[in-house]
């Protein structure tokens, strides 16, 4: 869906969210000839200024109103006045030739061409008009006409568009046509009657002038609120278009009302699809606890501050956190939103944290038990030592003896990895290369009984130093390790290729939820048997071993020893496909213990 498809749902959210918009001039009988600009009106023609009287529709009042009023005095003339002179139908018949000739020429200008009538076209209108009632009103009586109130009506129509000085204008043209008519082509006197409709055209060109203008400056009030909340809308459908929050909204009825990007990818549903449709049934296929939020945020109209579904993918259930909110209506049921966020990284970031924790209570176990079986096992060998040189030790006690020697010095080297183990705390920080410290490691792991033929090693390094505050010990183990796991892993008889990179990251190579300061990334990544699904959550515990064979731990190691350098080491793996381990390192820990949060977000 493209941004200007999502904009309309947009703005139903937003619909609902405000409520329906203040009328706009164009719903009521009173407010029918304003229209505001910037936007189309209905008919999707372009709407004029802001707060101006749509001159367009008043001009065809105007335009029906003069064809009937010429052809009225001309029907007049031919048909109903016995005592019509011969003058009197002609000026009849050339007023309506008049009409008929400039009126559709107006209306083509105005309505067919769609040109902006300005203030010239409508004084020319408003002189011809005002010449046409003042010709029908000297053919129908003078003074005593029963057209004379036509004025009235002109004024009206001319002042409503115009301002209030234009309406003055015509009302004075008006004045001085009928007295011109009434004194000069009558030959009366301007006696009281006449005064008083004349004083009554100067008081409605006042009287509308002033209403046009206060509804005009109305208008334009009108015109900014409407652009602004327009603006407002586009806005919000921009964010909300864009933003990785996925928002969705049911109304009372059950239907979807808005659904945004994110929300249509965690979901897997269609907004346009699904936009007016009853869509309850649809998201309990996907989730089997968001619709029962929903609802129980309806019938209670009570939001939910947090709340932990699973929506089923097709990769399995994702952990989503979920925030409802009441779009409260005061007839019937309300609509409801929800706001969800994907919590798969922070759920693995919180499952590192235990695990963290767990490794520093295993530390402290294993260097306590180190240290209480490490001063009895050397006594044990040390007294078979010397039993062993003792001249009637019989042979049979002396492969006894040599047994007991070779299991305790395996013992040994055991107890020496758990104390490395609880050893691991970086305390000789000093600025290092990693390029150096991967290249070291490689030259030993090459050389290691366990790296056969069938093992590539390929390193590819960043063309810039990748510096960095850390202990070099401890990175070296933890280079080595990586690496020396890959290769014992391998397969003899099947080729098995290890990449190694080192970079300097940004934000666009750093994982997914963790938030590391300047990132130096390592990246070992092998094609070997992969691992078990079930193994990748205890893969860094302490004497978890998935070789036969190994201590398991030499990957306990290298978290605790990447953790004390307030970094985060992830891995990646399924059966079959091989394994990456990526290793993210702060250029520079934090300077106190409270700020080392192991680099996770």
């Amino acid at each position: 869906m493209t941004k200007t498809q999502r904009l309309p749902l947009a703005r139903r959210l937003l619909n609902i969210l405000d409520g329906p918009p203040p009328a706009v001039a164009g719903e009521g009988a009173a407010a029918a000839k304003i229209q505001l600009d910037g936007a189309t009106d209905p008919n999707g023609g372009p709407r004029p200024r802001s707060g101006e009287f749509r001159r367009v529709d008043i001009l065809r009042w105007i335009y029906l109103s003069r064809i009937g009023l010429a052809g009225g005095v001309f029907a007049g003339a031919v048909l109903a006045w016995a005592a019509a002179s011969p003058l009197q139908t002609l000026t009849a018949s050339l007023l309506l030739v008049t009409a008929l000739i400039l009126t559709p020429l107006s209306y083509w200008y105005t309505h067919v061409q769609e040109a902006r009538p300005d203030t010239s076209f409508i004084y020319a209108q408003a002189l011809f008009d005002t010449l046409l009632v003042t010709a029908i009103v000297d053919l129908t009586g003078g003074s005593d006409s029963v057209v004379a109130p036509f004025y009235i009506l002109l004024i009206s129509a001319y002042t409503l568009m115009l301002p209030l000085r234009g309406g003055f204008l015509v009302a004075g043209m008006a004045c001085m046509a009928y007295i011109a008519d009434v004194v000069w082509g009558q030959g009366t006197n301007v006696d009281t009657v006449v005064a008083l409709q004349l004083t009554i055209f100067v008081a409605v060109a006042l009287f509308v002038g002033l209403i046009a203008t206060k509804l005009q400056e109305t208008g334009a009030e009108l015109s900014h609120v409407e652009h602004e909340l327009r603006q407002l809308r586009l806005d919000t459908g921009d964010i909300l278009g864009n933003i990785p929050t996925a928002v969705l909204t049911v109304d009372g009825e059950g239907r979807l009302a808005y659904l945004n990007p994110a929300a249509e990818e965690l979901l897997g549903i269609d907004g346009d699809a699904w936009l007016d449709q009853p869509v309850m049934e649809e998201l309990k296929r996907r989730s089997r606890d968001l619709p029962r939020l929903l609802e129980r945020t309806q019938n209670f109209r009570v939001a939910v501050s947090s709340a932990e579904i699973e929506v089923r993918r097709s990769g399995g259930a994702v952990p989503v956190g979920v925030t409802t909110a009441v779009l409260d209506r005061q007839e019937g049921p309300p609509s409801v939103t929800a706001i969800m966020r994907d919590i798969s990284d922070r759920k693995r970031m919180e499952e590192l944290r235990k695990q963290a924790e767990r490794l520093e209570a295993v530390a402290e176990l294993s260097a306590s038990l180190a240290h209480e079986i490490r001063n009895p096992l050397a006594s044990i060998s040390s007294s078979v030592q010397q039993l062993q040189l003792a001249r009637d030790f019989a042979e049979d006690d002396k492969l006894l003896a040599r047994l007991i020697l070779k299991e305790s010095d395996r013992l040994s080297r055991l107890l020496g990895d758990f104390i490395d183990f609880s050893r691991v705390p970086a305390v000789n920080f000093e600025r290092l290369d990693l390029r150096d410290i991967v290249e070291h490691a490689l030259e030993v792991v090459r050389q290691h009984p366990s790296c056969h033929e069938d093992v590539v090693i390929e390193a590819d390094f960043a063309t810039k130093p990748v510096q960095f505050q850390g202990d070099e010990d401890l990175m070296y183990r933890v280079v080595t390790n990586l690496v020396l796991n890959a290769v014992q892993v391998a397969e003899r008889g099947r080729r098995t290729t290890i990449r190694i990179e080192v970079l300097n990251g940004d934000i666009r190579t750093t994982p997914r939820g963790v938030n590391v300061s300047e990132p130096r990334l390592l990246k070992v990544t092998d094609d070997g048997p992969g691992i078990e699904s079930e193994d990748l959550k205890r893969i860094f515990d302490p004497f978890f071993s998935g070789r036969g064979g190994g201590s398991g731990l030499g990957l306990a190691i290298v978290h605790k020893a990447v953790t004390a350098h307030h970094g985060t080491v992830l891995v990646e793996s399924s059966p079959g496909r091989g394994a990456r381990f990526t290793v993210c390192l702060p250029a520079h820990p934090p300077a106190s213990k409270e700020a080392a949060a192991g680099g996770i977000a």
